[in-house]
């Protein structure tokens, strides 16, 4: 990184910044209460409010949002008549899936290879860091000159749609001219990346039943209808023969218009097993970001141990659809509902319900904002020019940010670079990047504020 003052403090700052990320990855802050505690959220919300505090932050509150969760707001004022800069992270985390999977502990930031392992260091509460971080190089390299508001969501990885209804419900909270969510990442490490793009999504649960109660298979078997076998049908029919998703009048052949995905470079991202075929057909880009993909999340159904042979009464599953750009989400819903219910076999009995929805998002590239980033990106990543890329994953807030104010720009950037493995065991963040995209955010705010 060239010598820049705004860099020299966020490299000193790094150490601090090891022991914060260490102290809000210990918190189990799993917005689903049903398998983690709710005072674990409490807390990290707690930690965030204190740190905002500590930074001067003021109007610092604890936002009771409609699903049962809090997020974090705090404002911090800059110039009079300075821009207006809305800074977003999230600090619920994904399960950490099977934790003896995990070479160190999930909710103790470890450090291993050059990189910091442990949940939510890059997804999301690294990104929180990164908003500290470049808001103390700022105040110690001549102040900050925008007005910066901070919101940490407390249940993003849920779906759930709290913010975005107390958003909706106090519009004046969050206006801002330019909001930077922070839960993205580059799509490659240090290769400067903002994300221009974002599948919508939504989440449906399918329940089949086809008997008074469970029969022995040796009795009823070959004649009594399997509800398990139903749903398995019916799930196999959302995808065609090459693995790409089928929801009856649904368009699944969009392109993408960018930064390409090498084949080669993709199996490894994913660590796709030698011999296994990638599903779908076309560009890895095309598939990724400007098509959908459907994916069975759960399956309530006997566990192997403890089986009984028994002909299954009831099963249902968990789906996840992920929507590209340009489809409506509650649109994609109903087509997905239609199809669950039009492939059941059998006169089975199913019923469907929406449990979770978020629309897809597309970014103005054109604005000022990006230009200002473009070249902060430059200070950060010598000799890297900043790349466009889409992302497969959801950030429902964003559209309604979008709808809310539609005159502001919204740029994505964030840590969840591929080898970062978000939502998987063993997630981990380089420090190298949060340390660089500090400095990018840092000097994205002065540029802003003078364009």
């Amino acid at each position: 990184m060239s010598s820049n003052p705004v860099a020299e403090t966020v490299a000193s700052l790094m150490p601090r910044a090891r022991t914060e990320l260490g102290e809000l990855v210990a918190f189990k802050s799993v917005a689903d209460f049903d398998q983690f505690p709710k005072s674990e959220s409490e807390g990290a919300a707690n930690w965030v409010a204190d740190a905002l505090r500590t930074d001067g932050f003021q109007d610092v509150a604890l936002l009771d949002t409609p699903d049962g969760t809090q997020s974090v707001y705090g404002y911090l004022p800059g110039p009079e008549g300075a821009k207006t800069v809305l800074l977003y992270a999230h600090y619920d985390v994904q399960p950490p899936l099977d934790e003896s999977a995990w070479t160190t502990p999930p909710f103790e930031l470890t450090e291993r290879d050059g990189r910091w392992y442990g949940r939510g260091a890059a997804d999301c509460k690294g990104g929180l860091i990164m908003h500290l971080l470049a808001l103390r190089a700022l105040k110690a390299n001549g102040g900050i000159p925008v007005h910066v508001k901070v919101i940490a969501e407390g249940s993003e990885e849920q779906g759930t749609g709290g913010l975005e209804r107390y958003a909706e419900e106090h519009p004046e909270l969050l206006a801002a001219d330019t909001i930077v969510i922070g839960d993205t990442g580059n799509f490659r490490l240090g290769l400067p990346t903002v994300t221009s793009t974002l599948r919508g999504m939504t989440l449906v649960r399918v329940q089949i039943d086809t008997l008074e109660g469970n029969l022995h298979s040796g009795q009823f078997g070959g004649a009594a209808p399997d509800a398990l076998a139903a749903l398995i049908r019916v799930l196999d029919s959302l995808r065609a023969k090459d693995g790409s998703t089928t929801v009856d009048g649904l368009a699944a052949h969009a392109t993408w218009d960018g930064l390409s995905y090498d084949e080669e470079q993709f199996r490894q991202d994913a660590k796709v097993l030698d011999g296994v075929e990638l599903i779908g057909s076309d560009a890895v880009a095309d598939r990724i970001w400007a098509r959908p993909a459907v994916t069975v999340l759960g399956i309530d159904c006997p566990p192997v141990v403890g089986a009984t042979p028994s002909v299954q009464a009831g099963a249902r599953a968990l789906v996840s659809l992920r929507v590209p750009p340009g489809v409506d989400s509650t649109e994609a819903t109903k087509l997905l509902q239609a199809h669950l219910e039009a492939h059941t076999p059998w006169g089975a009995r199913v019923s469907t319900e929406q449990i979770g929805q978020g629309q897809p998002f597309s970014a103005d590239t054109t604005s000022p904002a990006y230009t200002a980033m473009a070249d902060a990106m430059a200070v950060a990543y010598p000799g890297q020019e900043m790349q466009y890329a889409g992302q497969g994953g959801s950030i429902p807030l964003c559209n309604t940010l979008a709808a809310l104010y539609p005159r502001a720009e919204i740029l994505l950037i964030g840590l969840s670079e591929p080898e970062a493995q978000i939502h998987a065991v063993n997630e981990s963040v380089s420090p190298e990047e949060l340390e660089r995209l500090s400095v990018a955010e840092a000097v994205f705010l002065q540029n802003y504020a003078g364009s």
